[in-house]
């Protein structure tokens, strides 16, 4: 029968020591390499995942210098391996040089086998996490609402509305602060309808001069204006079909609600310049940080549109709001942006933790977004800080009735925990200094699960 133990590679030119490893780590399926060629050929074959590498190595077994090479060989024909350097006694320089190459972890000579296991077992553990991380990632990539991530009770509401919302074609408002993602919903509620196949088109209100907004909007017709040298169809025509997004519609001009509102009751259009009335079969969903019922009493907003476009109203708590959920973001978004700048390794340290579970976020998602991916290209280190961030920690105010002190006092450590554990149920336990039962009770309870 074929060995079902996980592999563990052991870098290492001493026969004794390799004795040692096998008799001491039986529960791992143990391979030895004495030197770099060998090692490589030991990664090609088996993909361990985690490798104990002996800096001096021969031919130059009094330097790192072939260590260090073996190290970054390795790390290039397998990004994904934890390598656990082995140095000698009182070689803290090496060891740093290692960990700052790619290394997980370093571990000074002589052998401890209790300790070293330690580090062993935890590496194991973390390839299996984001091996699962990875398969889930897969199993959700072509989810409707995929670019959106929470824990949050208030914006699981959201999401579940969205859901109910999407097969219908009901005319939607989005109403929430800049930057807590009104344009993922509204991409959410179209993949999830029957209009999912056709055409989602997106323009925002305020960023078109009203001089060329309509044209955006309806199309023209050749000749219809000076630089109207060929017909072309509008926004609302090209999404034919499908789904229109109008974003910041608060900002929409008065000239223009009332055309909207033409087309929203009669569902035709007419081009700038033209006669024949063009039927388009649409769903509209709009956005706004601002308040409509405020423009209405100042003359800003038609009441009758306002009533067009808010059948149905999904309010979307600011991230401030959202328990849990900026360390849960920015985790997500220290793995894409390292990705992307091939910092792999970077992670965020308690300090930076602390730092965003402080910060009140009043630019919301996308102010964090910036935040961490400034951060990701500055980092010099494997470790994000709080001074990477530029951000402080903030005092909150206290509340008042104890029992809902408690109950809110639990929900949030529960939540902050999964968030800062990046949802690792051994870990966010550990860190509420609970057993797994009991955390998994209080999920439960809390309607996390």
């Amino acid at each position: 029968m074929a060995d079902e133990r996980p592999v563990l590679l052991m870098v290492e030119d001493d026969p004794g020591l390799q004795k040692q490893f096998r008799w001491s780590f039986e529960r791992y399926q143990v391979v030895c390499a004495a030197d770099r060629e060998s090692a490589l050929a030991q990664v090609r074959r088996h993909e361990p995942s985690v490798v104990t590498l002996d800096l001096g190595l021969p031919p130059q077994p009094d330097t790192p210098e072939e260590g260090l090479r073996t190290l970054r060989e390795i790390l290039a024909l397998s990004p994904s391996t934890k390598v656990i350097a082995l140095t000698g006694q009182n070689d803290h320089a090496n060891a740093l040089r290692a960990t700052a190459m790619g290394a997980y972890d370093f571990f000074s000579k002589p052998l401890e086998a209790d300790v070293l296991s330690l580090i062993i077992d935890r590496a194991h553990h973390l390839t299996d996490l984001e091996r699962e991380n990875r398969r889930l990632a897969e199993q959700i990539g072509d989810l409707p609402l995929n670019g959106l991530i929470t824990r949050d009770p208030g914006m699981l509401r959201v999401c579940r509305q969205i859901e109910k919302l999407a097969p219908t074609d009901a005319t939607v408002l989005l109403h929430g602060e800049s930057g807590t993602g009104k344009e993922i919903l509204a991409r959410g509620l179209h993949d999830s309808s029957p209009r999912h196949g056709k055409r989602f088109v997106a323009i925002n209100c305020a960023a078109i001069p009203e001089a060329l907004l309509e044209s955006e909007l309806f199309g023209h017709e050749k000749g219809a204006f000076t630089g109207a040298v060929k017909q072309t169809p509008g926004k609302i025509e090209l999404a034919d079909g499908g789904t229109l997004f109008l974003d910041e519609i608060g900002d929409l001009p008065l000239p223009l609600q009332s055309k909207l509102l033409r087309f929203l009751q009669e569902r035709v259009i007419e081009r700038i310049g033209g006669r024949a009335e063009i039927p388009v079969d649409i769903r509209v969903v709009c956005a706004t940080h601002r308040n409509l019922r405020d423009l209405i009493a100042q003359g800003a907003f038609r009441e009758d549109l306002f009533y067009r476009l808010t059948e149905m109203v999904v309010a979307i708590p600011p991230l401030r709001e959202r328990a849990g959920d900026a360390a849960l973001l920015a985790h997500a978004f220290v793995r894409r942006f390292g990705a992307q700048q091939g910092k792999e390794r970077l992670y965020l340290g308690e300090d930076a933790l602390h730092a965003i579970e402080g910060h009140r976020w009043p630019g919301n998602v996308r102010e964090l977004e910036n935040c961490i991916k400034r951060a990701v290209i500055l980092a010099d280190d494997k470790m994000i800080t709080a001074d990477d961030l530029g951000l402080v920690e903030s005092e909150e105010s206290p509340a008042l009735n104890l029992r809902q002190v408690r109950d809110e006092a639990e929900r949030q450590a529960v939540l902050r925990a999964m968030a800062h554990s990046d949802g690792n149920i051994a870990k966010a336990a550990e860190l509420l200094g609970v057993s797994r039962p009991t955390l998994y009770d209080l999920l439960n309870r809390f309607g996390m699960r």
